[in-house]
């Protein structure tokens, strides 16, 4: 149950941060609203994720979901360059989370 906490921890981050663009973009308060409940919800289910995995494991993991996503938001949402090289890292921090998750 930890794990998917976790992945839900870093979806909800990944939602934070999308929000946060916009509402930059945007300046409207149910905006900065939806950033603030989105990372509200990402560190309340990393505190779950956190009361049976090791913080090191699920902090890479929590962090590699959000930056990752992050990138594939700004690609799919916001106009940024859909590089090769990018898709081939963001590919590489998600062979990494597995990895972790395959270890633990």
């Amino acid at each position: 149950m930890a794990w998917l906490y976790l992945i839900i921890a870093g979806l909800c981050e990944m939602l934070g941060v999308t929000f946060m663009n916009w509402a930059i973009h945007r300046r409207t308060w149910p905006l900065w609203t939806a950033m603030i409940v989105g990372y509200g919800l990402s560190f309340g289910f990393l505190d779950l994720a956190l009361q049976t995995l090791p913080m090191g494991t699920a902090y890479a993991v929590w962090t590699g979901i959000g930056a990752a996503g992050g990138v594939l938001t700004g690609m799919l949402f916001f106009g940024e360059s859909k590089n090769w090289r990018k898709l081939l890292w963001v590919g590489v921090i998600l062979v990494a989370v597995m990895g972790l998750k395959i270890i633990s």
